[in-house]
């Protein structure tokens, strides 16, 4: 399934260089985030965010996929500070939790520029 069609965006067409390479995609998933929970009745959960990021510019694109790691850590402690401030019970501030990923993408970055896309929100 692609999910950029579900949220409206389309991978911009690029020119090939010679030879038939394909074409670049402006977006980059990035690995699964997990994040331990307190559930209803003191269980332990697993809170998981799927996200990803559209480039645009392909400078910058270049650089996302070189700061991956960067970034995935970076979104690892977001994830796990919104888990922790997660009551029992109660479904994750998602609109929040997309505001800090931005701002967690930008200073990783340096600057604006990679769009923050997230995908599931699960806790379990």
């Amino acid at each position: 399934m692609d999910r950029r069609a579900l949220l409206g965006l389309k991978a911009s067409p690029r020119k090939t260089s010679g030879g038939g390479s394909a074409p670049q995609s402006s977006y980059l998933r990035l690995p699964t985030i997990t994040a331990n929970v307190i559930r209803a009745g003191g269980r332990r959960g697993v809170m998981t965010v799927e996200t990803g990021i559209d480039t645009p510019d392909a400078a910058l694109r270049t650089r996302v996929a070189q700061s991956a790691p960067r970034l995935r850590a970076a979104y690892a402690a977001v994830v796990q500070q919104a888990a922790t401030a997660l009551l029992p019970g109660s479904p994750p501030d998602v609109e929040r939790l997309v505001v800090q990923l931005q701002a967690a993408t930008n200073t990783v970055m340096g600057r604006a520029g990679a769009r923050l896309l997230i995908g599931t929100v699960m806790v379990v």
